[in-house]
């Protein structure tokens, strides 16, 4: 083996291409499981990012069930998810193009919803009456476009509104037994992390709703994932306590199934998002965040018995579970995101499908250190640190490396410590990496997510600040190299960064907001009054 050259950092050369980064990557979507079948969508670049069906069983290969033209997505609430169900091997699904619902069986494709200005998103199979429980989005009203919950017949029917008169909605998920459905709903200003309602109701024979009440949320507390169990006890996730927390509902009180200063929910930026799931009549497998990374465990409901579940992944999306399996979105510092397959029974795991085919040899990798540092106003936040790797390169003694941090979008959001090239991509180049998770990021409790209200150019920038100015102090970047970099909500801190502090020598915005005034006027209902906060 040669020794490595003497080369500055910054200027080394790398065999990470930005072809490397750029091609090949798939975006996986919603994921179901129906008896033995793994379902998924993908999103395509190659094909312009159409929105690929597929099924996959173990043993086989994945198979596409939705050909081109069609292409799986929905337009609810504009970031989608939810965009099909399936149910003994029938699929319904949204097509981006016109935003019909579609039934793919063994006899083909066919519409189920008419050719009009609606949308549909986050289905759940009412199969004793036949139909279809979704949230319903309606851009034909003339104004602002209303949101119901609705049944759709799957001969294709009339449709039922079942409920009404909040401005959003999301999760129908109904009972085992069929008896009972349950959602969650907001109002304006609120997103469903600030603040949601879950309501329960009866269904009748005839389908209809009976005695719909609200049975947890309000206006400062977020709900997320209302699930069933196999014996049709109703679970939820709560942030009462200040983080994301995991419930059973009972005739005596909300229990509580695991009371833990970690967030077990996310963002409901779109629809399908989950984050645990039962794996038997009487446990359930979850994920909750620690230190920025998804921690698994598995919970006995009977006793309520906490056991680790090890796994080589950190970045967790969402999953879903049967018995004694789960499927889930995830990745870890040394692998991309895929879709995994995991047997609970053996703890083996298959990666069903890879988002990316990149695979970096360990001499290449940097792998990601968490740091929490101070901030302003007596704050903290927090980071990954990405240190120079290269074994052909070293620099020259005392030289301190160049720096970028990245901004994470959102803003409310956070960052990954799944294997991304666009990371390596400049570490192996001789640049160490900050990714920040700045105040209103997520994984780190309501207060945390909440610190940015308010404040948004004001604390995300002093975070990005102080984040590159704490690695500098430890000998690690070179305080007059120092870069920043975001896209979209994070494209509008770098902009503040580079208008309002002089911490940056340069800086680089994608597809940033710019004009927050132009933003609030002229974006899309279920972020309209997002600015509010």
């Amino acid at each position: 083996m040669n020794a490595p050259g003497l080369a500055p950092y910054g200027t080394w050369r790398s065999r990470i291409t930005a072809d490397d980064v750029v091609g090949g990557s798939l975006r996986l979507g919603h994921v179901a499981l129906d008896d033995h079948d793994v379902w998924w969508t993908e999103g395509r670049p190659a094909e312009g990012g159409r929105g690929a069906l597929m099924r996959w069983r173990r043993g086989t290969e994945p198979v596409e069930i939705v050909p081109a033209p069609f292409n799986v997505r929905t337009r609810v609430h504009e970031y989608g998810g939810g965009e099909f169900v399936v149910k003994d091997g029938v699929a319904w699904f949204s097509n981006f193009t016109d935003q019909r619902l579609y039934r793919v069986d063994g006899r083909g494709i066919r519409p189920i919803t008419p050719e009009a200005p609606l949308r549909y998103a986050d289905a759940c199979v009412d199969a004793p009456r036949g139909r279809l429980v979704c949230v319903r989005e309606d851009h034909g009203t003339g104004g602002e476009p209303e949101n119901t919950i609705v049944s759709v017949p799957w001969d294709g029917g009339e449709q039922r509104v079942l409920a009404r008169g909040h401005d959003f909605y999301s999760n129908p998920r109904l009972s085992p037994d069929g008896r009972c459905l349950a959602w969650l709903c907001w109002r304006h200003p609120n997103m469903p992390w600030d603040g949601c309602e879950l309501w329960l109701a009866g269904v009748a024979d005839d389908g209809t709703l009976t005695g719909a009440r609200a049975v947890a949320g309000g206006e400062k507390e977020s709900i997320f994932q209302p699930e069933w169990s196999p014996d049709n006890r109703l679970y939820f996730i709560s942030d009462r306590t200040g983080y994301w927390n995991l419930y059973r509902l009972s005739d005596s009180g909300d229990e509580p199934i695991w009371p833990l200063e970690r967030d077990f929910g996310q963002p409901a930026w779109s629809f399908g998002a989950a984050t645990y799931g039962f794996v038997a009549a009487n446990a359930l497998l979850c994920a909750y965040w620690e230190r920025g990374a998804a921690r698994f465990a598995r919970v006995d409901l009977d006793q309520f018995r906490i056991s680790p579940v090890h796994l080589p992944y950190e970045g967790v999306r969402t999953h879903k579970c049967g018995i004694g399996r789960a499927v889930f979105v995830a990745g870890a510092p040394d692998r991309p995101t895929a879709l995994v397959d995991l047997d609970l029974q053996t703890g083996v795991t298959i990666e069903v499908r890879r988002s990316s085919p990149a695979r970096i040899e360990t001499a290449w990798l940097s792998r990601p250190t968490p740091l929490t540092f101070a901030t302003t106003d007596k704050g903290t936040a927090h980071c990954f640190v990405y240190e120079p790797k290269n074994p052909d390169f070293r620099a020259p003694e005392g030289e301190r490396p160049p720096a970028i941090v990245m901004c994470h979008g959102g803003p409310t959001g956070a960052t990954t410590t799944n294997l991304r090239l666009e990371i390596q991509y400049w570490t192996s180049r001789g640049f160490v990496v900050i990714d920040v998770d700045y105040r209103g990021s997520t994984g780190y409790g309501r207060a945390f997510r909440n610190a940015l209200w308010g404040q948004w150019g004001v604390y995300d920038v002093d975070d990005c600040v102080s984040a590159a100015l704490t690695v500098a102090s430890q000998g690690k970047a070179d305080p007059a190299r120092l870069c920043v970099t975001g896209g979209s909500a994070g494209g509008f801190t770098v902009l503040c960064a580079l208008t309002f502090r002089d911490a940056f020598a340069v800086g680089a915005s994608y597809y940033g907001v710019s004009d927050l005034e132009g933003l609030a006027k002229d974006t899309h209902k279920f972020e309209s009054r997002y600015l509010d906060c």
